[in-house]
């Protein structure tokens, strides 16, 4: 009876990845035409081009990472969640360009995401 009720939600779980994987990918789709159409046009402003590719990559890291969820038998690594964190991080600072305060906490941040990814590099080697 338990195998049944996990196999179900496992079920559930997977046909939901698959939905969000294709949304997700149709909107990095989007992204990406909204990056040709702004390059294209004849007043660049190169923080909007730049926030559009921060936000093409998170969709990006977040497609990637279901992918990896289906190859890795149903996991999810925690260096993919450490990507997307340092990926969105530096996509809020460029966008949040009037607050040098708080882009210096953001920076701070960044650096114990990678100081993270660096330790769970080191402990994988080990």
């Amino acid at each position: 009876m338990n195998n049944r009720i996990l196999s179900a939600f496992q079920y559930i779980l997977n046909g939901s990845l698959i939905v969000l994987g294709i949304i997700l990918t149709f909107l990095m789709i989007r992204e990406l035409w909204i990056i040709l159409l702004s390059t294209l046009q004849t007043t660049l402003d190169i923080h909007i081009v730049l926030q559009e590719i921060l936000a093409f990559f998170l969709y990006f890291a977040f497609v990637s990472m279901i992918v990896k969820y289906f190859r890795e038998n149903y996991h999810f690594p925690i260096r993919y969640l450490l990507y997307i964190g340092i990926t969105g991080t530096i996509r809020f600072i460029i966008v949040n360009r009037d607050n040098p305060t708080e882009n210096l906490i953001l920076s701070f941040v960044i650096l114990v995401l990678m100081i993270a990814y660096s330790l769970k590099i080191s402990s994988s080697h080990h």
